[in-house]
């Protein structure tokens, strides 16, 4: 029962994790390890669990969905739903610790993007006399890579993809908040349909339901405490997870 209600605690800091700012993956994960269950089948869990709660993060946010630039938000998620497909099927397929090299890099560029991505997007623009924009191709392209990090990993992918739209539409990190929410939730979801048939995540149903119902709650609550916070707030907390993520990362290699 302890254990039970621990997983459920966990998973509920995930979920709120997610929608606030992302880096619930980096919460759960070595949760489950902790656990007792092996690297591969905690990972796919995690990705798993988390479905539902970004879903229902997702529904709080959806009346405040803004596109990213031009792209279609419709070929946006099935990039993303594709992308995280590729990367569930490479996770099962090559060795867990593919990644893990690059990881923390990733996730400190991901940073620093995202605390200066806008002010480099305005800089370029000055200097070049003209707006700098990805075109909507580009974001596809950038969004399928990040999406198959996330199948493949997951954690801070939402991080990740803030720091894209940031740097190459200017995106505001406090505006683009809901619409990275659903792209996780896309993201886990094609994930999640592959780890259920073709991975052992059914061989721990306890600790599977009690982090599911866990980052349902979390993704509710943790989605309507970002809608109350203040845009300045909100980018503030966004960027203190992102350094967080980020040392907690490097400490773990």
């Amino acid at each position: 029962m302890i254990e039970f209600l621990l997983v459920l605690l966990t998973g509920t800091a995930a979920g709120a994790l997610n929608a606030i700012g992302g880096g619930g993956t980096f919460v759960a994960l070595p949760a489950l390890v902790a656990f007792g269950l092996p690297p591969v089948t905690a990972n796919a869990l995690s990705r798993v669990a988390l479905v539902p709660g970004a879903v229902a993060s997702a529904w709080v946010y959806r009346r405040e969905l803004t596109p990213v630039g031009e792209t279609s938000t419709k070929a946006l998620m099935a990039i993303s739903m594709v992308g995280g497909g590729v990367g569930a099927g490479l996770l099962l397929a090559l060795p867990a610790s593919s990644f893990d090299a690059a990881a923390p890099w990733l996730l400190a560029a991901a940073t620093l993007i995202l605390a200066f991505g806008r002010r480099l997007s305005q800089t370029l623009r000055n200097a070049l006399g003209r707006s700098v924009s990805m075109s909507p191709r580009a974001v596809l392209i950038g969004q399928f890579f990040l999406a198959v990090y996330g199948g493949y990993f997951g954690g801070a992918v939402g991080i990740t993809m803030m720091a894209l739209w940031g740097i190459g539409l200017g995106l505001d990190a406090a505006a683009s908040n809901p619409m990275r929410v659903v792209q996780l939730a896309a993201v886990f979801f094609s994930a999640a349909v592959l780890f259920l048939f073709a991975s052992d995540v059914l061989g721990a149903p306890l600790v599977l339901a009690a982090m599911l119902v866990g980052a349902v709650a979390g993704g509710w609550a943790g989605a309507h405490l970002a809608r109350r916070l203040p845009a300045s707030l909100l980018r503030g907390s966004i960027l203190a997870i992102a350094v967080a993520m980020t040392v907690m990362y490097f400490l773990r290699g």
